[in-house]
């Protein structure tokens, strides 16, 4: 072989090496930058993976808290809802039984007392006292001039109430009322005494 052939296969040699060094170079820039990325994708979808659990736990507690409160919420009320039945079933038998109260012996010192409460709230100089038929009796006897010559009013006896146990005042022509019937009486109390009632049905002591 000539020298100029040697020359140029020896050069042809040279690129071919110099080529296939380089390509391997760039295979292995390829391949550690595609290392890279995955490893970077890796670790972004690990990342986004902790993220989205981390935000599903917390919508879950919120959600189970809200739930707990509502279902708390509705076992209070359910249980409002029954103390005020139970509470009103207690009274309404209360009411029925106020007619017994006209059997006791003291029934008549009751009555006169209704009268000077129903009297005095009234400060007036004139009324007329309506009541039912059993507490007319009483007031008919002396109670009704006793209660006047103490109180300082003139006292008269009205209509027989329709409906109610008790005592009735009117004056100024109507214009000024006071009912103290032992159910008005009731009704009043009713607001103040629904709590010690309810504790007294729970076995509580006061």
């Amino acid at each position: 072989m000539k020298p100029e052939e040697e020359n140029i296969e020896l050069l042809s040699r040279a690129i071919l090496f110099e080529a296939q060094t380089e390509a391997e170079s760039i295979h292995a820039d390829a391949r550690e930058k595609a290392d890279a990325i995955r490893q970077q994708a890796q670790q972004r979808a690990e990342s986004e993976r902790r993220e989205i659990l981390e935000h599903a736990k917390v919508e879950a507690d919120r959600l189970r808290s809200q739930v707990v409160a509502t279902a708390q919420m509705k076992a209070r009320t359910l249980q409002l809802e029954h103390r005020e039945k139970l509470l009103d079933k207690v009274f309404a038998s209360a009411k029925e039984r106020l007619s017994s109260l006209q059997k006791r012996p003291d029934y008549d010192k009751i009555m006169v007392e209704l009268l000077r409460e129903a009297v005095s709230q009234l400060k007036v100089d004139q009324a007329e006292v309506r009541a039912d038929a059993a507490t007319q009796k009483i007031l008919k006897g002396r109670a009704l001039t006793s209660a006047s010559k103490e109180l300082g009013t003139k006292l008269s006896i009205g209509k027989t109430l329709d409906d109610g146990i008790g005592i009735v005042v009117d004056a100024d022509n109507g214009r000024l009322h006071f009912d103290n019937t032992l159910e008005t009486r009731l009704s009043r109390l009713q607001s103040a005494l629904r709590s010690a009632v309810y504790h007294v049905l729970m076995g509580e002591k006061l």
